[in-house]
């Protein structure tokens, strides 16, 4: 299936309506300059957080004048500074993502899905660093905060192919180590790899101090198992070719194919990070902007 150009990837309608939503950060986020969300380093920036006792070399100018008339001691005033955060945007680059029943293969949908979250969070004036991987990182765009990057970002995913197997756990620990600052990363992929490596992955991230976010893309025909009549199965990344009648091992398949989602699941319940099934027949538009919602929803609480 031939891979579209790479301006199909920002769709209008999930900018549209993820623009009006936007991007926030549930947990407390390390960023690198003054932006708009909560840090957790102590500046002089606006709002006032807590007083410090004065230590020699500290700028008198932040001395509370009124405490040390009352207490005849010397404070600092503090203030808390807001901060942009970073968002680490990990692909899922193996043989695998491929596979397409309709228009698009999952891989063009992941790197879609990319690059609309990648506009949406240059666009509120955070940071944005992409990862490309199969069984290793093939592809790094190092962080940016200029919108004006996105086309680079773009033309980067568009020119990517998928020819390997994949190991998306050393993946996770490559950028679990990479990845300074604590920040959100978001991972698009099939998940068909070793379970255990993925949980492995996810539990380095967050201990490390990272949001995790996981899309799990999934062709309509991975998860209904539509086929009828004598279907020939081409194996992937290494599997096997299998001719079979599907009505055959229907059962078997999703029952099969509804663990390993439940597992996923569960996977990313035990280690605090968020669970999206992205079903390629679903509109990006729809899949972006109904996770940002929840997502609203999560941080207001």
């Amino acid at each position: 299936m031939a891979e579209p150009d790479s301006q199909s990837y920002l769709d209008p309608l999930a900018i549209s309506r993820g623009e009006s939503l936007g991007i926030l950060a549930r947990n407390v986020v390390e960023g690198y300059r003054v932006g708009e969300h909560r840090s957790p380093f102590k500046g002089f920036a606006i709002e006032f957080a807590q007083h410090r006792e004065y230590t020699i070399g500290d700028d008198p100018r932040h001395l509370d004048w009124k405490v040390l008339g009352r207490t005849d001691r010397y404070y600092i005033k503090q203030y808390e500074q807001d901060t942009n955060f970073v968002v680490h945007l990990l692909l899922d680059g193996s043989e695998s993502m491929n596979y397409g029943s309709g228009k698009i293969t999952k891989l063009h949908y992941a790197k879609a899905l990319a690059a609309c979250m990648a506009y949406l969070v240059l666009l509120q004036r955070d940071a944005v660093a992409v990862g490309v991987f199969d069984t290793q990182t093939r592809e790094y765009i190092p962080r940016t905060d200029n919108l004006g990057k996105i086309h680079h970002i773009m033309s980067r995913l568009a020119a990517f192919e998928a020819t390997e197997k994949t190991s998306l756990g050393v993946a996770m620990a490559d950028l679990s180590r990479m990845a300074k600052a604590k920040g959100i990363v978001i991972v698009l992929s099939d998940l068909f790899d070793d379970e255990e490596g993925f949980e492995r992955g996810l539990q380095q991230l967050r201990f490390s101090g990272h949001e995790v976010i996981v899309f799990h893309v999934l062709d309509p025909d991975e998860i209904d198992f539509p086929f009828k009549g004598r279907v020939q199965f081409i194996g992937l990344e290494g599997a096997a070719t299998v001719e079979t009648n599907p009505a055959d091992i229907r059962k078997s398949y999703l029952e099969e194919m509804n663990a390993m989602r439940l597992r996923m699941r569960l996977a990313c319940d035990r280690t605090g990070s968020h669970y999206v099934l992205a079903n390629t027949g679903t509109s990006l538009a729809e899949t972006l902007s109904g996770y940002l919602v929840f997502r609203h929803q999560v941080c207001a609480r």
